[in-house]
């Protein structure tokens, strides 16, 4: 049998294959600080370092395909991971793409940004490029349950927004100017991302905190076209092109006990059950 041929039915055959490979990274659900790794599907920098790091070490690499399905979430979490792919991209010469499936809105459009061209569904849900902050008021309920609230701090900005307190001007102010500022920052990428690929609309509108679906999304510039990773790769990279996931390591008690998402070390149910419902907020928002 001839050395070749002998090669090619061994695991030398992968060994002496330089087929172009796509490196597949999902980047599934809320985006969250923490780096707890039975949390399941929240996305953060903690949790995902190790994941980007493999997708651009991967051997005969041609690309690196975002597979995004996000509402968003944390800014900052959403710029640390974004930084880091452009780090690897860049050092390594590697060009990126983002598919959007579900959504890919606020904070996951956020991360598709780090792509160097975006592809999305028909039906996909893109935009949503603003900063939103929600949370709950109990004054009345403490009043009516014969409960005081006491709070004492050294410096009088200490504490703002206090559930239990009656809302003050001054803190809502505070916060607006806050959001004013992650917006800025948040516009400022889009623009330096998308370039002359933004057509000539009023920042009012696309920066609205809006969503759009699919070929509207196209035509307003803030993705490249329809299509989906497996198509866009092969007339790309051509028919014989080798996909790889990247997916992250399950922990190994998560793994043998089968916890999901809602699983926290410890077995803080009511804390999972917290997060659980303002996962379940950020997806609800449109319409999911």
């Amino acid at each position: 049998m001839k050395i070749k041929q002998l090669m090619m039915k061994t695991p030398l055959k992968r060994f002496f294959d330089t087929t172009p490979v796509v490196a597949v990274l999902p980047l599934y659900g809320v985006i969250s600080p923490g780096g707890n790794k039975l949390r399941g599907e929240h996305l953060n920098l903690a949790g995902l370092a190790e994941q980007i790091e493999t997708a651009f070490s991967t051997k005969h690499l041609a690309a690196v395909a975002l597979a995004i399905n996000s509402p968003g979430g944390s800014p900052v979490q959403s710029a640390l991971i974004f930084d880091r792919i452009r780090q690897l991209a860049e050092e390594k010469d590697i060009p990126v793409y983002g598919f959007a499936e579900d959504v890919m809105a606020s904070g996951g459009y956020w991360l598709g940004l780090a792509a160097d061209e975006i592809y999305i569904n028909k039906s996909s849900v893109i935009g949503s490029i603003g900063v939103v902050s929600a949370g709950f008021g109990f004054p009345g309920l403490m009043e009516k349950l014969g409960v005081d609230r006491r709070i004492y701090t050294a410096g009088e900005n200490k504490v703002k927004l206090d559930a239990f307190s009656p809302e003050k001007s001054e803190d809502v102010e505070w916060l607006l100017k806050i959001q004013g500022d992650i917006h800025e920052n948040f516009r400022e990428l889009v623009k330096s991302r998308r370039g002359e690929k933004l057509k000539k609309r009023k920042d009012k509108e696309l920066f609205s905190g809006d969503v759009w679906i699919g070929e509207k999304a196209v035509e307003l510039g803030l993705a490249d076209g329809i299509g989906d990773v497996r198509s866009f790769c092969r007339e790309r990279f051509g028919e014989k092109v080798r996909f790889t996931r990247v997916e992250g390591k399950q922990g190994f008690l998560a793994k043998k006990l089968g916890l999901g998402a809602s699983a926290h070390a410890g077995g803080d149910a009511v804390q999972a059950m917290l997060e659980a419902l303002q996962s379940r907020a950020h997806w609800a928002r449109f319409g999911l």
